[in-house]
């Protein structure tokens, strides 16, 4: 099982934090310190996997990563997952955000979060993995953009009406109210 999926920039900034087990903030940031100081340190032409990794919790996990120009993908997963079936879950990941942003760099990540943390919920759901065939993580991305435009149009027509249509009695209306004797 998935227990968390990390990407962090080469100086350790987080781009993306999405956690299936329960934890504190504070120990996120631990774990997030953690593993970035042990995959960070690690030249580029290593192995991609470490195993007996014990972080907060104190069970062992393992830490399966790619590092892309500027960016580390990590995932911690439980001793049950296969390293090379994480690896590959891990390039379809990147391939389908570099297919849905056209060459995808890390302002992607940052202006973009909630269209990868879409993308991620089609591939990876409750640390599961769902789905893992690019094009119908694709299709599905495009379905919902497609739902997205329509719901604005929507929006965007129903506030057209109501600034045309007038909101309570205009001021001319107001001024015409017949005057009452002695209602003082």
């Amino acid at each position: 099982m998935i227990k968390a999926i990390l990407i962090f920039n080469n100086h350790g900034k987080p781009r993306l934090l999405k956690f299936y087990h329960q934890y504190t903030e504070d120990q996120q940031q631990a774990i997030l310190r953690e593993v970035f100081q042990i995959v960070s340190k690690r030249e580029d032409n290593v192995c991609n996997f470490l195993e007996s990794v014990s972080l907060i919790t104190g069970t062992d996990d393992k830490l399966i990563y790619r590092h892309y120009a500027t960016l580390y993908f990590v995932f911690c997963v439980d001793s049950s997952e296969s390293e090379l079936g994480i690896l590959d879950l891990i390039q379809v990941f990147v391939e389908t955000l570099d297919k849905c942003f056209e060459n995808v760099c890390e302002l992607d990540l940052i202006f973009h979060v909630d269209r990868v943390h879409y993308i991620l919920q089609e591939i990876v759901m409750g640390g599961m993995v769902l789905e893992t065939n690019m094009n119908e993580i694709l299709l599905r991305v495009n379905e919902q953009e497609k739902i997205e435009k329509q719901e604005k149009k929507v929006v965007s027509t129903d506030q057209h009406v109501r600034l045309k249509t007038p909101m309570g009695p205009s001021n001319s209306e107001i001024l015409k109210l017949p005057y009452q004797s002695g209602a003082l």
